[in-house]
């Protein structure tokens, strides 16, 4: 920040850039940095040690000896994940196992997500395995097979190829999950590669059984040892037998910073436990008005609405959120819009503002209006394309006075 200049950072699958706001210098701003905004990446001393001393299982060149068929999983485009810096150590602990290269698949892990195409791959894996290696979607809707219930209830079935396999990795990324708590660990399952009906008991069912019972799910950004259904995705993982979880912990401009890997229940415990420090964030109570950048997920613009109450706690503001993705907001199977008034199974169209919020602008340079559809009613959202715009409004309203709150990435920190 320089004066009231704030630079946020911006497209990250693309330009990975900045964006400079301005605001009158009358005006009381402050930013709201997570706690490990500016840590260290990690280097390749630090990721080998990960590799060589893994969290609760030998490590991967010792389990993976024998195997025949691998699995790779990876998160998809909307986690900020580099996967591609962490592949190569990966392949090379398999080809020091002896695994051959025509034995390895990637799987995408999209969940309930549209299916990648190879550009999108490239970004992920890197064109050098995209080149070398089959590399799939997940298909919510086909090629699952049920392997059982976990001790809650609830119905797992898994994709087909990736049980077929005798060796099975995960690659993804610890981020604060405004239900789970904190993403990881065996999310990379269950939704990632478990069939729609399994997806959506997870999604809904499942909590909704928890309350009927009289029984505190535990759900919640930063809610994390009492979580119901961190401890439920943990089985599903172990049942659909998950051998070996990689989970990257990152800062403010997504470089991992710390990688857990081994059991994927016990790694993602030991990273959620840094991550919750890592991503904490101190809000600004009631400001005039709350700026709340996107980066991380940025195509997954609604994750900043579960955040709001933290700001407007007790009186109305100005929201404005930045969502600067060519791509848009991802298609969601399960909980977006496909038609003026169908969608997925647990799709509802959003009636009214987020509470507390009086004036709603969404920046974007490239419009997608279509993202009303999990957000606010299209019709009370101020729909802009550069931040001068948003300014002129502003200004109109609040004069030479007005309390800012500048979040850097909504979708990424958790507010404490």
């Amino acid at each position: 920040m320089n004066g009231n200049r704030v630079r946020l950072p911006q497209l990250l699958w693309h330009d990975d850039d900045e964006l400079e706001i301005e605001f009158p210098s009358s005006w009381d701003v402050t930013v709201c940095r997570m706690n490990g905004s500016d840590r260290p990446g990690i280097t390749d001393e630090k990721i080998r040690e990960a590799f060589a001393n893994p969290i609760g299982t030998a490590p991967i060149r010792e389990l993976a000896r024998g195997k025949k068929n691998v699995a790779i999983l990876f998160d998809d485009m909307t986690r900020p994940t580099r996967v591609a810096e962490i592949v190569p150590y990966v392949l090379e602990e398999l080809k020091a196992a002896g695994v051959e290269d025509g034995g390895i698949r990637f799987i995408a892990a999209v969940g309930a997500h549209g299916a990648h195409d190879r550009l999108d791959f490239i970004r992920k894996l890197g064109e050098p395995v995209v080149g070398r290696y089959p590399i799939y979607n997940h298909n919510p809707y086909e090629n699952c097979v049920y392997i059982g219930e976990t001790s809650r209830g609830t119905p797992v079935s898994i994709n087909s190829d990736f049980m077929s396999c005798d060796f099975k990795i995960g690659i993804g990324s610890i981020l604060p999950h405004h239900l789970m708590g904190f993403s990881g660990g065996g999310k990379i399952i269950m939704p990632g590669i478990a069939s729609i009906d399994t997806i959506a008991h997870n999604h809904g069912a499942f909590i909704a059984n928890a309350f009927t019972r009289g029984e505190d799910p535990g759900i919640g950004a930063g809610r994390l040892e009492d979580n119901l259904l961190r401890l439920d995705l943990a089985e599903a993982a172990k049942m659909a037998g998950l051998d070996v979880k990689i989970d990257a912990v990152i800062n403010a401009r997504a470089r991992t910073t710390d990688l857990f890997i081994g059991d994927p229940a016990g790694a993602h415990l030991q990273g959620a436990r840094l991550a919750r420090e890592v991503y904490a964030t101190k809000p600004v109570e009631n400001p005039d008005i709350a700026v709340m950048n996107t980066y991380c997920r940025a195509s997954e613009a609604v994750l900043v609405l579960p955040f709001l109450p933290h700001f407007f706690k007790d009186s109305a503001g100005d929201l404005v959120i930045i969502c600067n993705v060519p791509e848009g907001q991802v298609p969601h199977y399960l909980v977006r819009s496909f038609g003026k008034a169908c969608g997925g199974r647990v799709w509802f169209a959003p009636t009214v503002m987020p509470r507390n919020v009086e004036n709603f602008h969404f920046l974007s340079p490239c419009q997608d209006i279509t993202a009303a559809d999990w957000l606010a009613p299209a019709d009370s959202i101020t729909w802009t394309r550069t931040w001068p715009e948003v300014l002129e409004r502003l200004t109109a309203r609040h004069g030479d006075k007005a309390r800012v709150a500048v979040v850097p990435d909504a979708t990424m920190q958790y507010f404490v």
